[in-house]
């Protein structure tokens, strides 16, 4: 690694104006046998090593502006830091690796945790806190962009620049001392999530779950995607090659360098943050966000998890029968049957921890169970408990290998079996299905004060909103969120469509966010809540009643907002494919005053208009005739 001579460093900015002298200030050496300091930070305008190395052979105007940028006075700050401490040695990334070779660029970010690791202490500037304490409460006025939390802690890099060193001693950005990690580690597990025991003393002989470790990084952000899995590799002690420009795929490579090296199937238990089918590997760090509490189950324990997960779900049932408070076996088959898999778990225990990657997928030995009146779809059991119980994942058959499907609410009957399956690990060119694309008109919300804050889990841009489907089954949900800061005042409206229906839903629980960076929350949490009930919200969707051509049937939701005059009305039309009328995927929202006859969400309500169509001020119009039904009555209007 090339090291920064603190005094060298220091000697030459003090003899600045004498340029015919040459400074060596960039040395290479051993980081396992040289003494030295580590700089993390947040870049800005940084100094690269090309300017480092040569600024005393810069014009006089151009070493100017050098040493007038920030991140001059970082590396001088730190230097004069390390000289206090008696470290003769500093590493900055930003001027200590040559970014214009490649090689020079891989080893470095392959080798970054070890030399942080190595490192005799570690300073972290805090460059946007200017008390003289670290921040305990989330302050979303001061640190908006980064979840209330200086940003610091914000970042992909950061993670394990603050595990991998002994020593971490913590500056505001006028480089006042904050404290030190092993003192502060209470204050930065709150923050993080980190446990205090790896913040002081690393991962070395843990047993932490993969699951966990990856949680850490759920709210961090990069300037690249790929380096949201290159900032995790040191964390797990696996190397891979650079490949700028592959994009998410780098972060599914991470996940099989992980299981190459790792037998922890809790790497398989993540929650995607949008819906998808197909690869077990999750696209995202992101997808770990609910993952803190995993634990990995080692395969000695496994085979009583397993026989609890059993009973507490009654698989097999009726199997006893209840007097009182007791449980008395009625049946002794079930007691066979228990004895056979508690054998079986106990033979196959090596397999469960054997994982093998192939181009056919990730063989994977697991005890899965047939979801009732579905032979294709399973429920895998995994060697990792969230709190109490085991971790379950749904899988469907295709063909050779299971693809990894969204949680199917349903009430499991059968014993497990012990299956060797492939796991699909990719998901390829021809996979990808078929799309959705609808017209949000909600020009009409706006003229009352209620404008769009926040989408989940994806962005759109304009009034298009596309639904998609993996391998031709349409699975999909996309939430908007709408405001009025004046009334305070807000709803979720969900778009989704589960197999063959479509479905619109509302959510408007009164609850407003006190801070402007809560909407993407409330927005994740309200697709949440409607993604545990999508079946439901499709099989009680409104259903056409009419069947000629000449007439339309559009559907018709209305909310109330609670403690307000105001209620949200949705309207759309048929998401018919044989009748692709631009109005039929068009979906109207509007807001309007409330009489106050209503309290909460009210029933579906289905228009008909047999030319006009949905392109009038307001939810919709009745040109020639109208005619509402709801509530099994009948009132037409011409």
């Amino acid at each position: 690694m090339k090291l920064l001579n603190v005094e060298v460093v220091l000697d030459r900015e003090k003899d600045i104006q004498r340029a015919e002298y040459e400074y060596d200030v960039l040395n290479e050496l051993d980081d396992e046998t040289t003494s030295y300091a580590i700089l993390s930070h947040r870049w800005g305008v940084e100094v690269t090593y090309k300017e480092m190395s040569g600024l005393m052979k810069m014009e006089e105007r151009k070493r100017g502006e050098v040493r007038k940028r920030y991140g001059y006075q970082k590396i001088i700050k730190s230097c004069e830091q390390a000289m206090k401490d008696g470290h003769k040695w500093l590493w900055i990334d930003t001027c200590c690796i040559d970014k214009r070779s490649s090689s020079e660029l891989s080893e470095a970010i392959n080798s970054m945790y070890r030399w942080y690791q190595n490192a005799q202490v570690c300073y972290a500037l805090l460059s946007d806190v200017d008390e003289s304490a670290i921040p305990t409460r989330r302050d979303y006025r001061k640190f908006g962009q980064s979840n209330g939390w200086p940003e610091w802690f914000m970042r992909g890099w950061t993670l394990q620049e603050l595990i991998a060193p002994r020593q971490v001693k913590f500056f505001n950005k006028d480089w006042v001392l904050l404290g030190d990690k092993w003192h502060l580690a209470p204050a930065l597990e709150d923050i993080t999530g980190i446990p205090c025991a790896v913040l002081r003393h690393g991962l070395t002989g843990t047993r932490l779950s993969v699951a966990r470790i990856i949680s850490w990084a759920a709210n961090r952000k990069t300037t690249r995607v790929e380096d949201r899995a290159y900032s995790l590799m040191g964390l797990f002690g696996v190397n891979m090659p650079m490949l700028y420009g592959e994009g998410n795929k780098a972060f599914q490579r991470l996940q099989l360098e992980i299981i190459r090296t790792s037998n922890d199937h809790s790497i398989f238990a993540w929650y995607p943050r949008m819906p998808q089918r197909g690869s077990v590997l999750a696209e995202d760090p992101s997808d770990f966000r609910h993952c803190g509490n995993i634990r990995k189950v080692e395969p000695h324990e496994f085979v009583g998890r397993l026989m609890d997960f059993i009973e507490r779900n009654r698989l097999g049932s009726p199997w006893y029968t209840q007097r009182n408070s007791l449980k008395i076996s009625a049946s002794p088959i079930h007691q066979c049957r228990l004895a056979w898999l508690r054998w079986r778990a106990r033979t196959l225990s090596q397999r469960f921890s054997t994982f093998t990657v192939s181009n056919a997928g990730i063989q994977v030995c697991l005890p899965v169970i047939p979801l009732p009146d579905s032979p294709s779809q399973f429920r895998a059991i995994l060697p990792c408990t969230y709190g109490l119980g085991l971790v379950t994942i749904d899988l469907v058959s295709s063909g050779s290998r299971f693809d990894r499907i969204l949680r199917i609410a349903t009430i499991l009957k059968t014993y497990p079996e012990f299956k060797t399956v492939y796991l699909a690990h990719h998901q390829g060119i021809n996979e990808k299905g078929c799309e959705l694309t609808l017209t949000l008109d909600d020009k009409h919300a706006s003229y009352l004060g209620f404008t769009r804050r926040a989408t989940y889990p994806r962005k759109f841009v304009g009034d298009t909103v596309t639904l998609s489907s993996v391998r031709d089954i349409m699975d999909d949900l996309i939430v908007i969120v709408y405001a009025n800061d004046e009334a305070r005042s807000c709803f979720a409206v969900g778009l989704g469509y589960y197999f063959d229906q479509g479905w619109v839903h509302v959510v408007c629980d009164g609850h407003f966010p006190p801070q402007q960076a809560d909407w993407a929350d409330f927005a994740e949490h309200a697709h949440r809540q409607m993604w545990k009930a999508r079946a439901e919200h499709a099989w009680h969707m409104a259903k056409p009643e009419h069947a000629y051509l000449t007439c339309k049937d559009y559907f018709v939701k209305h909310a109330h907002l609670p403690r307000s005059i105001w209620a949200a009305r949705i309207v759309w039309g048929r998401w018919d494919a044989d009748r692709r009328e631009a109005d039929n995927f068009r979906v109207v929202v509007d807001v309007e005053e409330c009489p106050g006859c209503c309290n909460g969400p009210c029933g579906w309500m289905t228009t008909s208009n047999d030319c006009g169509g949905l392109g009038s001020t307001g939810a919709y119009e009745h040109s020639f005739f109208f005619i509402l039904i709801a509530s099994g009555w009948v009132a037409s209007h011409f």
